[in-house]
């Protein structure tokens, strides 16, 4: 069996499995319905979501009835963005957003315009910020929202989320941020802003379970549910609860909030460490999107300009990489956030996503280095073996286009070795 590596802990993770053991009872013990209220099977659900619900607003520094528990990011990101336009179009129907925003927030604002709203789109600079100082002058007397991303999906660039959410609630304006990405990864707090979305696949939780913070005070922020029945979560959203994964999603963040430090650290040296050695293999040749900016510690978006992305992909089927966000995957246009940084079509079409989780090792970004040189090798049409074939003559191939090279022979060593096992 071929050894297979996991390095798109931004498309998903794997549920850690002691948030599995924390679940499992809620499947098959502790089944009941939380809202019912008239017997033990209820009573015993109810007060896991609670815990829960205590559990992200610790992790957030929120108050728990400031939570709301979701299906995950995109329905937290629609409930948040046309929720306030509905509640404040009294007041206008003006929204603010960043051009590198994750799909669903500018599909939600592109929904909202079709229904007469109008919406900004922040230009950002190469590095992928928004410069404050713009965002201040494209707010209105009719803004009613800002929605700017937290950490992007693709290149893993914080936004300084304080200096523009000063700038918008000064103004009486609400800010939300898309903390999907950013939540368990890099220190993340509700302090500064009004509306803050996350999901619990990102987190080492299951898929279809998420949460949205709304600020209850200094403002209190109204919304209008985007699902109704039930009257589940204080009316906001209706359904039942989904208990096993709330469970989850609370395990996680209990677990992110102690060991997010410590992963940082191990996982932005690891990082760092393989940037480094492609970059010293491949000079010019390779470009680090992002690098000039504060970044997610465990997230590399590669440019390499002088070999199609498709076609390192191809060599390099033992490594799980992404060529730019999973949800846009097969869309079949350049990333929307590398052209907005200024990259040409061809340049996004060249890049690779490289992100690392939990259950990285060392070892795996050791064997990802020596992948990414025999490919780099193949490309620029030498045997990875023999010794006076030097990195250096990548730099002499054309520029990536559509055209595909010819796909090389060799392939890389089946082993059934797997990835060092974790406590997961």
């Amino acid at each position: 069996m071929q050894r297979l590596l996991y390095f798109d802990y931004n498309a998903t993770t794997p549920v850690d499995e002691r948030v599995l053991e924390r679940m499992v009872p809620y499947f098959t013990q502790h089944f009941g319905n939380p809202s019912s209220s008239a017997h033990p099977f209820g009573w015993t659900a109810a007060e896991a979501v609670q815990q829960a619900r205590e559990e992200v607003a610790g992790m957030l520094g929120a108050d728990p009835a400031e939570i709301y528990f979701t299906s995950g990011a995109t329905e937290g990101i629609n409930t948040a963005i046309k929720g306030v336009a509905e509640a404040y179009a009294g007041k206008g129907r003006h929204i603010v957003t960043a051009a590198t925003e994750h799909k669903a927030v500018l599909d939600a604002c592109r929904a909202l315009e079709r229904r007469g709203a109008r919406v900004t789109y922040l230009p950002v600079d190469g590095q992928g910020r928004v410069d404050p100082e713009e965002l201040e002058a494209a707010l209105t007397d009719e803004t009613i929202l800002v929605s700017i991303m937290w950490a992007n999906n693709e290149t893993g660039v914080l936004q300084p989320i304080e200096a523009l959410a000063e700038r918008v609630r000064r103004r009486g304006i609400l800010f939300m941020t898309d903390a999907t990405q950013a939540v368990g990864k890099v220190p993340v707090s509700v302090e500064h802003v009004d509306l803050l979305v996350l999901s619990g696949h990102k987190v080492y939780a299951p898929k279809g379970v998420g949460a949205l913070y709304v600020r209850r005070r200094n403002p209190r922020v109204r919304l209008v549910p985007l699902l109704d029945g039930g009257g589940q979560e204080r009316g906001l959203r209706g359904g039942t609860l989904n208990t096993p994964g709330i469970v989850g999603l609370g395990a996680a963040l209990e677990l992110a909030r102690s060991e997010q430090p410590a992963e940082a650290r191990r996982l932005r040296a690891w990082r760092d460490r393989l940037e480094a050695a492609l970059r010293e293999d491949l000079g010019d040749g390779l470009q680090i999107n992002g690098d000039g900016a504060e970044r997610l510690p465990q997230t590399s978006s590669l440019t390499f300009r002088r070999i199609p992305a498709e076609y390192l992909m191809m060599n390099l089927r033992d490594l799980a990489l992404s060529t730019g966000s999973a949800c846009a995957s097969g869309s079949g246009t350049p990333s929307h956030v590398l052209t907005a940084m200024g990259r040409s079509p061809a340049e996004a079409e060249a890049t690779i996503r490289l992100s690392m989780g939990r259950f990285t090792t060392g070892e795996d970004v050791d064997y990802a280095i020596e992948r990414f040189r025999a490919a780099a090798l193949a490309a620029a049409g030498c045997e990875p073996s023999a010794i006076s074939c030097q990195l250096s003559a990548v730099s002499q191939q054309p520029e990536a286009s559509s055209q595909q090279p010819e796909a090389s022979s060799q392939q890389p060593e089946a082993s059934s070795q797997q990835p060092e096992a974790s406590s997961q």
